[in-house]
């Protein structure tokens, strides 16, 4: 027969050991709460530096630009558009994503255009003309309007050949070779009113 007593005493020692393991349990269960709680915190302050981060390295990134030695650029607004003021060589600030640049090499450079023409006794002459040009650096807005970024591309090919169809056919094949240097200014000084149309200028 098991004591009574010795029983209840037993029961009061058991229930105060477990309640030394209860009681680390429920602090672990809250620690553990508090840790996961930071660490959801700690997740939602990520992307958002990560978000915060990458804007302000993109408007640094572009909101500069540098125009180089014999160029000069425009600027293009997405609320105004063209902009009509010209920057020289050097570094200009820009709004970043609303200002893009537009650079333009203004230095003359030089291109050859062949064209087959008929003279006025109607024998075919094969010219190859070379052309020395460049966008006129006050009238770029005007250019970037008209004709883009590839003027070259756009005008020279078609002026020329209007040009030298024009003057060819005022002289016989003969002429051409007897009278050279005066059919060449005459081209010339055509050529030069006729890019003038475009903004554009011919040195030779």
């Amino acid at each position: 027969v098991i004591n009574a007593e010795y029983m209840g005493d037993f029961s009061a020692v058991m229930f105060t050991s477990l309640s030394r393991y209860a009681n680390p349990l429920a602090e672990f269960k809250k620690v553990g709460g508090q840790s996961a709680s930071k660490a959801t915190n700690y997740l939602g302050v990520v992307p958002a530096f990560l978000v915060y981060g990458y804007a302000a390295f993109y408007c640094l990134r572009n909101c500069y630009y540098s125009v180089p030695a014999g160029s000069r650029a425009i600027v293009f607004s997405r609320l105004r558009g063209v902009e009509e003021g010209v920057k020289g060589e050097g570094f200009h600030l820009k709004l970043p994503w609303i200002e893009r640049q537009i650079i333009y090499d203004c230095r003359a450079r030089a291109r050859s255009i062949a064209s087959a023409t008929g003279s006025r006794d109607l024998q075919m002459v094969n010219i190859t003309l070379r052309v020395l040009s460049r966008p006129n650096a006050n009238q770029l807005p005007k250019i970037y309007e008209m004709l883009g970024v590839d003027w070259d591309d756009r005008v020279l090919p078609s002026i020329v050949n209007e040009v030298l169809k024009t003057n060819v056919a005022k002289y016989t094949a003969s002429d051409l070779i007897t009278q050279r240097e005066h059919v060449s200014q005459l081209i010339l000084n055509d050529l030069k009113q006729r890019a003038r149309e475009f903004n554009l200028v011919i040195d030779d």
